[in-house]
């Protein structure tokens, strides 16, 4: 009977994002296999990461086109972007383990296509005013896949709910990342010196436009 790859790299997926030590025969067992025919799919383990790599990145792009990204508002589309990833979580969470994928000159470039999306998103939310500056899109990218790969190991250890998973990730990353509605009200006044205090001396500040594309 012929192995369909794509089945068994997905069982192997499932596993190894419930536990992901799992030995290459408890891979094959769980595909419903051999581990002489997984072999023939797969030469070892380091090539079965690879290959979840691949399907990983397909994913998380597949999520990216379907959240509309440059779509509305900013925050929304982080919304849109958390509950179209949700389902490839937990592979996410268990590549995010693998060092050796994001080290040396092996880096698949799947990824940095990933961060330039998501560091856009984020880069547009900055230039609209709705969210803070003083946080770079670099820096907010690695939080949000920080909080995918915690809150899928949260549902997967049984301490979180799945239907909470995207309400915790978006509410903890939109809550650092927004700004103030004082903030982002072009009519909003500066900050008043205390009484009796000297007016500043200091220079104009950049402008928010500025500071975002220095960044």
């Amino acid at each position: 009977m012929a192995v369909d790859r794509d089945q068994v790299l997905r069982g192997a997926a499932a596993l190894l994002t419930r536990k992901s030590t799992a030995t290459m025969d408890e891979v094959a067992k769980a595909a419903g296999i051999s581990r002489a025919t997984l072999h023939r799919h797969f030469a070892g383990r380091d090539a079965l990461v690879r290959a979840l790599e691949a399907l990983g990145i397909a994913e998380c792009e597949t999520a990216l086109d379907a959240a509309r990204l440059d779509e509305g508002p900013a925050p929304d589309a982080v919304r849109r972007l958390v509950q179209e990833i949700e389902p490839a979580a937990g592979l996410l969470a268990f590549l995010y383990t693998e060092n050796q994928l994001f080290e040396g000159e092996e880096l698949n470039h799947g990824w940095t296509r990933i961060d330039d999306r998501i560091s856009d998103l984020f880069r547009r939310g900055q230039l609209s005013g709705e969210f803070r500056i003083d946080l770079t899109p670099a820096w907010l990218t690695e939080a949000l896949f920080g909080l995918l790969a915690s809150g899928a190991w949260m549902v997967q250890s049984g301490k979180g709910a799945p239907k909470d998973f995207q309400h915790m990730i978006v509410e903890l990353l939109l809550g650092g990342a927004l700004r103030p509605p004082s903030a982002q009200s072009p009519d909003a006044p500066g900050p008043r010196p205390a009484p009796d205090s000297p007016a500043p001396q200091n220079p104009a500040p950049q402008s928010s436009a500025s500071q975002i594309e220095e960044s």
